[in-house]
């Protein structure tokens, strides 16, 4: 599949340079024009804008267009058709080769001009990691985005400090190019960062949480994804998609199985559950294992924060997905956007 050049650049520069920025394009035409002028402005760093368009309408590509219109360190590209998070982050990323690969969610822009710069810093000061996820706050408001946490609900506290953890939150993050080997595609949207992650920390690289380097969201209304369409299905069969890819045993696959079933009967949503447990355990995956030291790095770095299996059922089977705001504040076409909605 070839990208389609649209405007600004062809390419990236022939030589050197420190970052590529990857947004995702569907629709959302300020939201997306503003991430873009974001990316724009970032200074003391050399890097490269690319804007790929994975659907959106006409005029909205041509508002895209217009921001980088002449421009030689943006390039904007159209898909054939939409390829999720997955796809569409993977062929923004094969464009470039700058030696960070910074991905921004096209509702969300760097907090001021200098993030980039930190981001690409953080990982030149630490050789051994692989990527860093950046706090995510709420566009308007000076607090944290909870929508967009992705760790455990104890760390919460610790958000504005810097951890170890396992996975990182797609809105905001930089990864190392030369940690880089794409996102699994059979994900498409949801959970793609954690076993890119997973694969990173068996090969020997760390993933670090930097609450200093700061992306604002705009947890935008239009083109998200809700847990009564598509959402819950690609949440619970990628979850478990996962679990049986890096060898879960089946004790603690089946536990998860419960869990799943009573959330979704919970709030509303026994089919999709079914469908999506079906999904889970019947596609095919090719079983991989931790070694001893990969599993003693996600044992320290997630699992000693979160709460043991009886505390999890109880929060499972009380807690209660907000599927009536969703409903309310989400397009009912369900198409993806290219987003790390978790």
């Amino acid at each position: 599949m070839t990208a389609r050049h649209i405007a600004g650049a062809a390419g990236p520069p022939d030589g050197a340079y420190d970052a590529d920025v990857v947004i995702l394009a569907l629709d959302r035409a300020e939201e997306t024009a503003a991430a873009i002028c974001s990316a724009l402005a970032q200074i003391g760093v050399s890097r490269h804008v690319f804007i790929v368009d994975q659907g959106s309408r006409p005029e909205n590509l041509s508002r895209f267009a217009s921001v980088v219109r002449d421009r030689a360190d943006a390039t904007l590209v159209a898909l054939d058709r939409n390829h999720g998070v997955a796809g569409g982050r993977n062929r923004g990323t094969a464009l470039g080769h700058g030696r960070i690969i910074f991905g921004l969610d096209n509702d969300a822009e760097f907090a001021d001009a200098t993030t980039l710069a930190h981001a690409v810093a953080a990982l030149d000061q630490d050789g051994s990691l692989a990527a860093i996820g950046c706090r995510i706050k709420h566009y308007a408001r000076d607090a944290d985005d909870l929508s967009s946490w992705g760790y455990p609900a104890k760390l919460l506290a610790r958000a504005g400090e810097s951890f170890e953890t396992v996975t990182f939150v797609g809105a905001g993050h930089a990864i190392r190019r030369a940690a880089w080997d794409g996102y699994d595609e059979t994900l498409f949207f949801c959970w793609e960062e954690l076993d890119f992650c997973l694969r990173a920390i068996e090969r020997g690289w760390r993933v670090r949480y930097r609450g200093d380097i700061v992306v604002r969201h705009r947890v935008s209304r239009e083109q998200r994804v809700i847990w009564s369409d598509i959402r819950w299905f690609h949440f619970v069969r990628n979850r478990l998609y996962i679990a049986r890819k890096w060898s879960t045993p089946w004790p603690a696959l089946l536990s998860r199985v419960g869990f799943y079933l009573i959330r979704g009967a919970r709030n509303g949503l026994p089919v999709q559950t079914v469908r999506a447990i079906v999904a889970g355990l019947g596609s095919r995956v090719t079983p991989r294992r931790f070694s001893p030291a990969a599993r003693c790095y996600c044992r320290a770095n997630d699992s000693a924060h979160r709460s043991n299996w009886m505390v999890t059922l109880w929060h499972v089977c009380h807690d209660h997905l907000d599927v009536t705001e969703a409903k309310r504040s989400c397009s009912s076409s369900g198409r993806i956007a290219g987003l790390s909605t978790k």
